[in-house]
């Protein structure tokens, strides 16, 4: 399995009143590391933007375990779990680095659309770019 890992530290404007993050800010942190881990493969979201190609969400899920507080510095795992030419799914697990405490883990489910919100076939219409995520599995 590839993955990649993304490193963040807790601002205090992510907590809630009880201090802890507020739990919302898991998908913000989810998003990141999806980001980076797209950018392995030497494409970011941007180009994929540029040439026609959208990846909205589907479906997000996330189960928390811990609490993060403010200042506290995680580390994002994200990986791939499915692939398809219209569909991609990812994992991830947010660890505590002080005490290597999973904090958080979920998911999300993607599709591919052009500039028109039409699901495509990534494999058909942009077979470099399938090609390029395939190396991420």
């Amino acid at each position: 399995m590839n993955f990649n890992e993304t490193k963040v530290v807790v601002r205090y404007a992510e907590t809630d009143k009880m201090g802890v993050v507020y739990h919302s800010n898991y998908l913000i942190y989810f998003e990141i590391a999806r980001t980076e881990f797209i950018n392995q493969c030497g494409m970011s979201y941007r180009d994929m933007e540029d040439i026609g190609i959208m990846i909205p969400v589907l479906e997000s899920n996330c189960k928390y375990m811990n609490g993060a507080k403010y200042n506290d510095e995680l580390t994002i795992k994200a990986w791939i779990e499915e692939l398809s030419a219209v569909r991609a799914k990812f994992n991830y697990s947010i660890i505590r680095e002080k005490d290597q405490k999973e904090i958080a883990r979920g998911n999300t489910l993607h599709t591919f659309v052009d500039n028109n919100f039409k699901i495509i076939n990534l494999k058909k219409k942009y077979p470099e770019v399938m090609s390029k995520l395939e190396q991420l599995l």
